[in-house]
């Protein structure tokens, strides 16, 4: 049999090497999250009566944890990323961030450069031994019946909280089209909230919906996160019930055509 070329037999190392290295830091964000809401979440619910101070510093924590991880992957050579208009995200209090949804990672991304990040989480969540601290130290909100989440995202908004909604209800199957609920446009026709819109583009399709995590993609995979334009809701306002679901349609199909994602352009430097 003949030996491997030089170059296969880097790929096949350097391949090895990120199973091992993707293996570490999600073994590494699993222990850590347990860490956090068993002490650090825990501490805060305990020690801050403020429920909405508890949260601040509980999404804080998150956001410098995430920033923390990323840069972990980056170094480690598990993956690359790129953020652009994250700027934007500092004019969008009292906004919803609606963003399409190919990886695991997504959340990771959004919440890392949000100011504030008030997500809607499956009320299934509350039952992960690693996810049920964090999600109530951080005030996240469950998907409950329309008639408790919507006057929860109303008074989280007013308060000038940042919801982040995935409208696809679940990651993209690669190679099939986006199919988007209508359950963000509801909320922000029924709480008056403008979208900011998010395009996610992975080059390599890496911990999608039926990928496993060691399923790693043959070359480094390269996250674009591109903020884009903002959605002023009075457009889409309508005066009845009956208007109102046309609205959330027609609001819908926008943004099934406004967060077809960039692709990732690899010849530029990228930077976090």
């Amino acid at each position: 049999m003949e030996s491997l070329t030089p170059s296969l037999q880097s790929s096949v190392l350097n391949r090895a090497w990120r199973i091992a290295a993707t293996g570490f830091c999600f073994s590494l964000f699993g222990i850590g999250a347990l860490m956090l809401s068993t002490f650090w979440f825990t501490a805060l619910r305990l020690l801050v009566k403020d429920g909405e101070r508890c949260a601040t510093l509980t999404q804080s924590s998150i956001r410098h944890n995430f920033r923390l991880f990323l840069w972990l992957t980056r170094a480690l050579g598990v993956l690359d990323y790129r953020f652009d208009g994250v700027e934007k995200l500092s004019e969008d209090a009292g906004a919803l961030v609606v963003a399409n949804h190919p990886s695991l990672l997504d959340y990771v991304f959004l919440a890392s450069c949000m100011p504030r990040c008030d997500c809607i989480i499956k009320q299934s969540l509350l039952g992960n031994v690693f996810m049920r601290g964090v999600i109530k130290a951080a005030g996240y909100i469950p998907n409950a019946e329309s008639e408790t989440l919507l006057p929860q995202c109303k008074a989280r908004l007013d308060d000038k909280g940042m919801i982040l909604i995935f409208p696809e209800g679940t990651r993209t199957t690669p190679g099939e089209p986006m199919r988007l609920q209508r359950g963000a446009a509801n909320i922000a026709l029924r709480c008056q909230a403008d979208i900011r819109l998010v395009a996610i583009h992975c080059d390599q399709p890496m911990l999608t919906k039926r990928g496993k995590w060691y399923n790693i993609p043959p070359v480094k995979p390269r996250f674009h996160i591109t903020v884009k334009e903002k959605l002023r809701v009075k457009d889409y306002v309508a005066d009845d019930d009956a208007s109102l679901a046309i609205a959330a349609r027609r609001l819908t199909q926008t943004l099934s055509q406004r967060l077809i994602p960039e692709p990732v352009q690899t010849h530029e430097k990228n930077n976090g």
